[in-house]
């Protein structure tokens, strides 16, 4: 009987419920008002301002100390502050890296800093002591000689990464068209990290780190006594100079749409970015309107208009996007995506399709209410993090907000309307577009008709201007004679042949060192006269990569893969590029090569050689006055996939009557390997297991 009472209830339960029409949307309900509690907010004795965020719900506490100041413009020396951020935890006065190192640890605490601020975290037992730990740091930094050398270096192989990335490449490019004669602009390079000193570092931190107008954001298991307390203990009794002010403007928005290119030699994809600056500070009164436009646009979400466009329905790209970053320091838009050479040209025009679409008629409904959705949710998730409330609480006073800015976050951002979207598009959208592309110099000629004047600008890959690169004086075999005769010390074809004869063997040993890798890792190369050639790289008794190739067959090992015989296509490019120097016989082996002209790199001409044997495409860079190698990139396309890594050469040393490079430095993707010659034996023993 129970279960014929619930059949017949759900029944007339169902019945109701389902004379609702269902095509209708619900209306929706009105926003709901944000309680969220105010942090407490009081200044110590020297001027710092505290903002405390209470929650017991951990034993753990934070602490971020943020300067005051302004960014500088760096010119040549770009990247100081960079430096000195990284080098703010390398040891103090009191404690050397190691024992600042192990004092973190031992607590199970974090401590980080950049050049702006320094953020220390740990349980609440151990609240004076990571204080200690911070207020050391802070103010006590013994910027050592030593670690700055070694910090360099760690920088050093991130910029080669950079130059072999495209998507960094085209951030570097925005940034220095963007914002000219802006803190924001300022891109490192090899040539400011060289210029970097000691003293740069220091006179740096002595500008930007001082208790005036800086700000102390504690957040977790601490009362507001004990903060006051321990706030005035540990940094009360700082003292420092001026805080540095200055406002360099909202960037340069151009009248006329601009094409920079970077160019990536050999690249298969284009990375394109549509970006401008935009004059705007934190909550602005556009500022809510713009982020739901750009989330209609493309800000994320799989439905949003470019991805919609590009990925679905012209399958250009696997993803594009768009962004409003709105700082402080500067604000832009910018676009991104990676796509096809050959639809290179139709991508620009789809994303200025759906800018202009965008600007020039309503967003549905469905998009409207889709985005608010996504944006209210976000806001929601975001108060559930302590860090959130105090983050609030510190952009209302540095950005002089209303005392209820996010306590009415979702009645502003509900009330946005249709109308709303359009204006901000027509506002901000107007002509005036930098159509950064990096990519192959092959799809230059599509790009010119993007641009206002048909002048493209080029850039490298630090954002730098380069020249237009000069007709070489000299034939890709009178280039290849001039390098052989340089590296062999010979004069002639019969003097190369008579000293290549007498040798039988060279086994070449280099230690490799990495910052990511704490170990030493040794490269053994071993060449036996005419064409046999095997390596590998190995570490504490493993080996991590071999190869070896004896004229007829070879194989590759790698810990991911194993294990694999050359294919024959691979030993057919590789017969054109065997012996110990491969440029002697790329005149008889088949190998394709020719001279591209003289490039100037960081103020010195080299000559740029391209070679092609079937598989792989390289790039190979002659120093014009020394005759020497300086660089190689390489690329390998299989399929969809592009492989590319870039060894430089340098150091070159003389050895049983040839040259050879002592240093070299190899980068695939974010992997820098640093080598240094050990030793070059001609003629002596070799491990013949090498080639099985």
């Amino acid at each position: 009987m129970k279960k014929l009472i619930t059949l017949v209830a759900l029944a007339a339960f169902t019945g109701v419920y389902g004379q609702i029409d269902r095509s209708v949307r619900p209306a929706a309900a009105a926003a709901p008002t944000i309680n969220i509690k105010n942090s407490e907010v009081f200044k110590l004795s020297n001027g710092i301002t505290v903002i405390l965020s209470e929650n017991h719900k951990l034993p753990r506490v934070s602490f971020s100390l943020t300067m005051g100041a302004s960014p500088m413009i760096e010119g040549s020396k770009a990247g100081t502050n960079n430096l000195m951020g990284q080098l703010l935890t390398s040891g103090t006065t009191k404690r050397s890296k190691d024992v600042l190192d192990k004092e973190v640890d031992n607590m199970g605490a974090s401590l980080n800093a950049d050049g702006s601020s320094i953020y220390f975290s740990c349980l609440t037992k151990h609240i004076e002591t990571g204080l200690d730990i911070m207020q050391d740091v802070a103010m006590n930094p013994a910027f050592p000689q030593g670690e700055f050398e070694r910090i360099k270096k760690q920088n050093e192989s991130s910029l080669l990464s950079a130059k072999s990335d495209p998507n960094t490449m085209a951030s570097n490019a925005e940034m220095k068209i963007d914002f000219p004669n802006h803190p924001r602009g300022g891109v490192m390079d090899e040539a400011s990290l060289a210029a970097i000193t000691l003293n740069d570092v220091q006179d740096n931190y002595k500008k930007i780190f001082t208790p005036n107008g800086a700000y102390l954001v504690i957040v977790g298991d601490i009362t507001k006594d004990n903060a006051v307390k321990l706030a005035e203990k540990y940094f009360g009794t700082w003292k420092g100079g001026a805080v540095y002010k200055e406002d360099f403007g909202s960037g340069l928005k151009a009248k006329g749409n601009r094409v920079i290119f970077v160019n990536k030699p050999g690249a298969v994809q284009s990375v394109i970015s549509i970006t401008f600056p935009i004059e705007m500070k934190p909550g602005a009164n556009d500022q809510i309107a713009l982020n739901v436009m750009n989330s209609i646009l493309g800000g994320g979400s799989f439905g949003a208009r470019l991805m919609q466009n590009l990925r679905e329905d012209k399958a250009y790209t696997y993803g594009c996007y768009s962004d409003f970053e709105v700082t402080r320091d500067g604000s832009w838009f910018g676009t991104s995506g990676s796509f096809r050479n050959d639809v290179t040209d139709s991508a620009i025009t789809q994303i200025l399709n759906e800018i202009a679409k965008i600007s020039d008629s309503y967003v549905t409904d469905d998009e409207l209410n889709l985005a608010k959705s996504a944006m209210a949710g976000g806001f929601a998730r975001s108060l559930e993090r302590p860090q959130t409330i105090a983050r609030f609480a510190l952009n209302i006073i540095r950005e002089n907000l209303p005392a209820d800015y996010y306590q009415t976050y979702l009645k502003r951002l509900e009330a946005i309307s249709k109308d709303d979207v359009l204006t901000v598009a027509q506002k901000y959208f107007k002509n005036g577009f930098n159509i950064v592309v990096v990519g192959n110099e092959d799809i230059l000629p599509k790009l010119k008709a993007f641009d206002s004047d048909g002048v493209i600008e080029k850039l490298d890959p630090f954002g730098n201007p380069v020249k237009e690169m000069k007709k070489a004086d000299i034939t890709a075999d009178q280039l290849i004679e001039r390098y052989i005769n340089t590296v062999t010390k010979t004069t002639s074809a019969k003097d190369l042949a008579k000293k290549m004869k007498k040798v039988k063997s060279v086994v070449k040993k280099v230690e490799l060192s990495a910052p990511q890798i704490p170990m030493a890792i040794s490269m053994t190369d071993v060449f036996v006269a005419p064409n046999k050639e095997a390596m590998k790289i190995e570490a504490q008794g493993m080996v991590f990569q071999s190869s070896y190739y004896d004229g007829t067959k070879g194989s590759e090992m790698n810990m991911q893969t194993g294990k694999k015989a050359m294919t024959a296509e691979e030993l057919t490019s590789k017969k054109k590029s065997e012996g110990l120097f491969p440029e002697v016989s790329y005149k008889t082996s088949g190998m394709k090569y020719e001279i591209k002209g003289i490039e100037t790199i960081n103020g010195k001409d080299y000559y740029v050689l391209v070679t092609n044997d079937g598989e792989k495409e390289s790039f190979d860079y002659f120093d014009v006055t020394t005759n020497l190698k300086f660089k190689t990139i390489s690329i390998v396309k299989k399929g969809d996939e592009v492989m590319e890594s870039t060894v430089t050469f340098d150091d070159y040393k003389e050895v049983n009557g040839f040259l050879f490079a002592h240093k070299l430095t190899q980068t695939a993707g974010e992997m820098s390997l640093s080598g240094v010659t050990k030793s070059i034996e001609f003629n002596g023993e070799y491990d013949k297991t090498m080639f099985e």
